[in-house]
């Protein structure tokens, strides 16, 4: 559940992907309600309130406590922003919180944010040691390491292939659940780095042999996808006519959701041998959305920020009812 939203600039600092492709793209009126589905440091929030006219509004969400805490400067230095500690699952409850109906446009960053990787006592990352944790929320929900704990080798497995794409997802399970057993059970990330690079007989030229290890522990323990899905669910009835949605995803499991949804509202669904052979014809498709944009980051920004090489920016707008029907 949210908590209650809380008039709120960033201390930390990380570089914002996509930031000025996808505020061009969100914003449609300048005096309208915005939703930054995910905070972050603030980087697309900031940007967009430069935007907007002093009639205009972003309300923003983090589900983790310290990316709204490095905002509070910035909520009481503008009143136009609101910030709430959330998962951007529970954005229809913060807007229903504050009597919003609708926006103008919306906005969902996906992933991990840069400060999370880079304070490696959140145990997000490889690269140093610390507790197994990568909470992205870290006031609630089972640690890294307590899913660990707990876990069959199926279970591991299946996080591991299918949010890992991990070829060595069977004995890396099989690796962490015998050292369980031996009263040794993986609690820090070092611990688990070790293991991995044990258990993997090769890997990608440049890449660690953890990475897909801990990106699919992430993607579990923050239930992303299941989030992502319930946000997307809200879209429709949330966005208003003529609105954008801009979603910047880092992941093909995340992008190929975002890429069927916006699909699904924009096109009418292939029809079964089935349905094509019955006499009542189907009933008409009235496309909600229209798809506007496919962008990845340039060279340039890929080559000051390499994180930003995995991004996908997809770009949609709310066809208003008339036109729908």
């Amino acid at each position: 559940m949210p908590s209650t939203p809380v008039h709120a600039a960033a201390t930390l600092q990380h570089r914002t992907v996509l930031l000025h492709e996808a505020v061009d793209r969100l914003v449609t009126d300048t005096a309208g309600i915005y939703l930054d589905a995910t905070f972050g440091r603030g980087g697309h929030t900031r940007e967009l309130l430069s935007r907007l006219a002093p009639a205009g509004r972003v309300v923003a969400l983090d589900r983790d406590p310290q990316a709204i805490a490095a905002g509070l400067e910035l909520a009481q230095a503008d009143a136009r922003l609101t910030l709430a500690h959330a998962p951007f699952s529970a954005f229809g409850e913060v807007l229903n919180g504050l009597e919003i109906a609708s926006v103008r446009g919306m906005l969902f960053d996906l992933g991990v944010s840069s400060p999370q990787i880079d304070e490696t006592r959140r145990g997000f990352s490889f690269r140093g040691d610390a507790p197994l944790d990568m909470r992205m929320d870290t006031t609630q929900g089972a640690t890294a390491a307590q899913f660990l704990a707990e876990a069959s080798v199926d279970e591991i497995t299946r996080v591991l292939r299918d949010y890992g794409d991990e070829r060595a997802a069977f004995p890396i399970a099989k690796a962490l659940v015998a050292r369980r057993e031996r009263g040794e059970p993986v609690t820090r990330t070092a611990e688990l780095a070790a293991l991995v690079a044990q258990a993997v007989r090769s890997r990608e030229a440049g890449q660690d042999p953890a990475t897909r290890t801990f990106q699919a522990l992430r993607i579990h323990v923050n239930a992303e996808l299941a989030e992502l899905e319930a946000a997307l669910a809200q879209v429709m009835a949330r966005l208003a006519d003529g609105g954008r949605l801009v979603v910047i995803s880092f992941h093909s499991l995340e992008d190929r959701m975002v890429k069927q949804f916006m699909a699904s509202q924009a096109r009418a669904p292939e029809l079964t041998r089935e349905q094509r052979r019955m006499p009542v014809e189907p009933a008409p498709f009235h496309p909600g959305l229209k798809l506007l944009a496919k962008l990845r980051p340039g060279p340039a920004e890929v080559g000051a920020n390499p994180r930003a090489r995995s991004a996908i920016m997809r770009v949609a707008e709310r066809l208003p009812e008339a036109e729908a029907a």
